[in-house]
């Protein structure tokens, strides 16, 4: 289950892990105008941890996500 909300500087994505035990922490994706967060719930911890991506992070993760094992680069045109 995910859920979406719009906010004044950036989109939300909050993802709730469904199924069987033991269930992780939501994890929530905050998109803004210059780079992405994630942030998870740390319960070993009791803290919240947060990862910054930067844009171009981004788009190699989602082209990640459809390619198999290897190294690759993607050509940026960043005129």
């Amino acid at each position: 289950m995910f859920s979406i909300e719009h906010e004044f500087d950036s989109t939300v994505v909050t993802l709730v892990d469904e199924g069987a035990q033991p269930l992780g922490e939501d994890i929530v994706i905050n998109m803004f105008e210059d780079c992405v967060t994630v942030e998870q719930f740390d319960a070993r911890t009791d803290t919240m941890q947060k990862i910054t991506l930067s844009l171009h992070q981004v788009q190699d993760l989602a082209a990640a996500l459809d390619l198999p094992e290897g190294v690759y680069m993607i050509n940026r045109d960043d005129s």
